[in-house]
């Protein structure tokens, strides 16, 4: 029978078991990520993996205190989850374990005496969906576009809801001519696709992208996208609000008839 247990990851947890897919620190995305680790846990990131004894990590939920999170979005001292995902493989789904390593996290909230946790979530893919949370006593507190909305566990009713930082056409106005790239090494997936979407769109498209690479919470949280990490900007107007492929480019790309 196969042993299922729930760790605290430290650095080396993460460079033994792999972490969102990624495992070989060849892989582009994988050491970026493992730099970006480094800076973050002296700030209170913290790592749940979900260990399979036969198939390794499953699941993983990635927090942090609100103060440094890489959302755009207000948590003074609540804890602001980034990313949750169970499943790589289908058989590990739908058995509850999001929700363990989610009240988990609650728990080590509620033991600091945190007013509560946080998560960004959304309709749309990349994200995790808002009945993970709901289910489990969060509400949502606020939404920003096109499809994103920010809920809270809050332990005091009383307490302040976190909240979106707004102004997002604001926010958009450094980024009304060409295309502009925002990208974080926080999301591992976005190392791969950003190269090659850069490099299609110089060569199919004649364009000389502006790559913008966050290097700090105070960034992120400042993005004009309320995904924080990644967005891809075109005269002015986000046309993907989360990582997508060189495929995927191109067929915005052919969508909104930009070319030569």
């Amino acid at each position: 029978m196969d042993t299922i247990r729930i760790i605290t990851a430290s650095l080396d947890d993460v460079l033994v078991h792999g972490l969102c897919g990624y495992k070989s620190i060849k892989r582009p995305g994988f050491p970026e990520k493992i730099g970006w680790l480094k800076q973050r846990f002296s700030q209170g990131l913290r790592i749940k993996l979900l260990l399979s004894e036969q198939d390794g990590a499953q699941g993983m939920l990635e927090y942090i205190p609100g103060e440094f999170c890489w959302r755009p979005v207000e948590a003074p001292h609540y804890l602001v989850i980034h990313c949750v995902f169970v499943g790589f493989k289908r058989t590990f789904q739908g058995k509850g374990y999001a929700t363990r390593m989610l009240r988990e996290c609650l728990e080590e909230a509620r033991k600091e005496k945190r007013p509560g946790v946080a998560v960004v979530t959304r309709k749309g893919s990349f994200m995790a969906g808002r009945d993970l949370f709901l289910k489990n006593g969060f509400q949502i507190v606020g939404q920003a576009p096109p499809d994103f909305e920010l809920l809270v566990y809050r332990f005091d009713p009383k307490a302040e809801a976190p909240r979106f930082k707004g102004d997002w056409e604001k926010k958009l106005e450094p980024y009304k001519k060409g295309l502009t790239i925002i990208r974080a090494d926080q999301c591992p997936y976005s190392v791969k696709n950003v190269m090659e979407i850069m490099e299609t769109a110089k060569k199919e498209y004649g364009l000389k992208p502006r790559l913008v690479d966050l290097k700090d919470h105070r960034q992120a949280q400042e993005a004009p996208s309320p995904f924080g990490t990644f967005c891809i900007i075109w005269e002015g107007k986000v046309i993907a609000d989360h990582p997508i492929s060189n495929g995927r480019f191109r067929n915005i790309m052919k969508t909104l008839r930009i070319g030569r």
